[in-house]
This record gives C-alpha cells, structure tokens and sequence, in this order.
C-alpha cells in the first residue's frame, strides 16, 4: 500500500462525516484515532460469524475464535519485535498495564530506600500507581528534568540513577511531542542495575518500534490510539520478569490448578490475564496492526514530520507572537503533536470557537499536571495529527484560530 493520504482518508468513514454544513478536521489523536473501514469490517464480520469464548472450550467455533484471537497477539508480537507472543500481555489499557507493573513488580521488589526514577513529561497513568506504591512502601521519586526546549535534560541522569530500581518514562511526550532517546534511556537504566519500564502510547502509533532494539524490560501502548478499538491496551514484558512476577488478578483462565489449601499459575501469557478477555477488540487490534504495517510505520513518520514542519511553520508564520507553540521545533526529535496558548485567550474558551468550524482539538491538561505547571500554565490547546491529516486541515486550524482571535478582541 502506497501513501497517499486522500486514499487513506476514504479508508476512514468518520472523516467524510459534514456537521451543520463543515467537513470534520479531526487534530485529537493523541487523545484517540479514528477507525478504518478494515478494522469496523473485521469486528462486525467476526462478530456476526465467528464469535466464541477463547481458551477454554473444544468445539470448532471457540477453536477458531481462539486462533482469531492468539493470531492477533502474534501480530502484535510481530509489529513491536518481540522475542516471543507469550511475552504480550492483553490489558483493557495501558494506564492498566502500568498499575499492573507496578502492582506486581513495584510490590515485589520495591522497599523502604529503594528508588524509582521517573520524568516531568509523563502522563499520570505514569505517576499517580508510583505515588501510590510509594506511599505504602516508602521509596523515593526521583525526577529526571527538562531543557527550555522541551527535552529530557540528561545532564545528572547518572546521579538521578544511581541505586535506582526502575526507570519508567514515556517515549514520546502526549503534550511537548518531544521523542526521548528510549534505547539510550534503557541502557543508561541498565548500567545502574534498573529495569526500563517505556510508555509507548504516543509512540507505538507514529513510528517503527523494536523492543529487542531498545533493550526495555517492559513497553506499555493502546490499541484506541493506533486505528484499533478502545477496550485493549497492551503490556509487553521480558519473559524472565514476567515469570517471576505475582499474578495481577486472580480468576479464570490464569490458573493451571487451584485446590482447597492453594493455586498454581498458568503459563504466559494466561497467567496475565484472568477473567475473559476482549475478544473482539483484539480481532479489531489485529486488523489495526495489518493496516499500519500495510502503510509502513516508516511512512508513517515520515508523512508526520512533513506534517509538523509545515503546522509549525503555517502557525508561526500568521501569528508569530500570538502563538506559543511548546516544545522543540526540531521535527527529528518531535512527532506531530503540537500543544500551544494562543493570545491570552483560556484554551477551552479556544476550543469552543473551533468547534464551531468544526475543527476538533483537545483543551485542558492533557492527564500532565505536573507539566503543566512547569509551563505556567493550567491548560494548553492541543493539536495532534496523524496518517490522515492534511496540510489543508492545518491551514483549517489557522483559519478557525484567526476567528477566534478577532472574536475575543471585540
């Protein structure tokens, strides 16, 4: 499949979609993408043909529903360049995935003393289960800062790692879009005894990623936010770690005996996953990873940094000071979300006069607090484009905020 994004937009249904006479410009996935028509088609098809419960019943429509379902974890596998399929581990999301490191290694390994080194730049799904942990263990937060520009500040990272257990960090900022260097990160990690736990969800979605290159121990993505369905998150972990590892719920499908005086854990990935699973958001997840993989994840970032060039530029270009874009303006080091204040004008207020062009983005803290603070600021307006934007749509922005200028200066 070649890239050519005005065919790739009639993949997407929602994107023809015209409210009170606009067409929709859809600038909000990093919140959530949109869904292709091979992703609706392979759920409702699945769903109208072949459903049936998964690992654990022998008759040929549960057979086939579970080798749907396992080939969806293999292609998953595939997509990230995992070792092995067992080490992917299906969540109902990635902020669950990251309780569930924490809940099960922090528990483990984490005391009084110990250390866990986190950045300004991460999401709350990546504080707020650490805070928690530590507020029952007693260790230490530490913070690795950031430059003027938007980036990791590596300066003391070795000082900020020494005796460390783990460094969790994200791989690409869901406000700054800044992409932080994961391989050296880990190895950094690695050099002070630390695992590297690497939030994904910004990543995964825009750009090649390669577990086994990156050397992390742990990587956390969601399927909503790479043309697959809600409902499925992903966790994949070393398969040493996660042996070692206590199960995160108990129930169902995660145990190979359970007796009056005691239970025995299942082999991975089932012993990861107790309860049914979300059969058919992972068809859907499948069908997502068949259509990236199709376009070429290198494609991908490359139709994004073309993007983000020309929204920085475009931006900077009709309203110079009026605009505060944050973040580098280098599109190497930067993936095509763009979080800005516009005048003195309250982003939700900005996000209003949008709307009514149609034109959909994302006001508020965007699930950061801390960096925003370190901003000056409560919220920030967030535009985040994808596979499907276009130079127009950003030019359409630019239009809409050029109206939302002039109505809060009469």
């Amino acid at each position: 499949m070649s890239f050519d994004v005005q065919h790739i937009r009639a993949d997407f249904p929602v994107l023809a979609e015209i409210i009170n006479g606009q067409p929709l410009v859809y600038l909000d996935s990093a919140n959530t993408s949109q869904k292709p028509n091979a992703v609706i088609n392979a759920m409702t098809t699945f769903m109208q043909h072949a459903y049936g419960p998964t690992n654990r019943s022998a008759y040929k429509l549960a057979s086939d529903a579970t080798d749907a379902f396992e080939g969806a974890r293999a292609k998953v596998a595939a997509f990230i360049n995992a070792p092995a399929v067992h080490e992917v581990v299906f969540t109902k999301n990635a902020t669950e995935s990251l309780n569930l490191i924490v809940r099960t290694w922090g528990t483990q390994n984490l005391n009084k003393g110990d250390v866990v080194v986190l950045t300004h730049m991460e999401h709350h799904a990546n504080i707020v289960p650490w805070q928690m942990l530590a507020a029952e263990k007693g260790f230490t937060i530490r913070w690795v800062p950031l430059t003027h520009d938007g980036l990791l500040d590596l300066s003391d990272l070795d000082t900020l790692l020494a005796g460390a257990k783990a460094f969790s960090f994200t791989a690409m900022s869901n406000v700054l879009g800044t992409i932080n260097p994961v391989k050296e990160l880990c190895a950094r990690a690695h050099k002070h005894g630390a695992i590297a736990i690497v939030d994904g969800c910004q990543s995964v979605p825009h750009m090649h990623t390669d577990v086994q290159e990156w050397d992390a121990d742990f990587v956390v993505f969601s399927s909503h936010k790479m043309v697959g369905p809600s409902g499925i998150g992903i966790m994949w972990g070393r398969e040493k770690i996660l042996d070692a590892i206590p199960p995160f719920l108990g129930g169902g499908n995660m145990i190979s005996d359970v007796k009056l005086e005691g239970f025995t854990c299942a082999e991975l990935p089932a012993k990861c996953e107790a309860g049914t699973q979300p059969i058919i958001e992972a068809i859907g997840l499948g069908a997502a990873v068949d259509y990236l993989s199709a376009l070429g994840m290198h494609n991908v970032r490359q139709h994004e940094r073309d993007i983000t060039r020309y929204a920085l530029d475009t931006l900077t270009a009709r309203f110079g000071d009026d605009i505060v874009i944050h973040g580098s303006r280098n599109v190497e080091v930067r993936g095509a979300t763009l979080s800005f204040a516009f005048r003195d004008v309250h982003p939700h207020d900005v996000s209003q006069v949008l709307d009514q062009h149609n034109v959909c983005v994302r006001a508020g803290h965007h699930c950061a607090k801390p960096l925003m603070r370190l901003l000056g600021a409560n919220a920030t307006v967030r535009a985040s484009f994808y596979l499907y934007n276009t130079p127009s749509e950003v030019d359409a922005l630019g239009d809409a905020l050029a109206e939302a200028g002039d109505f809060f200066t009469l």
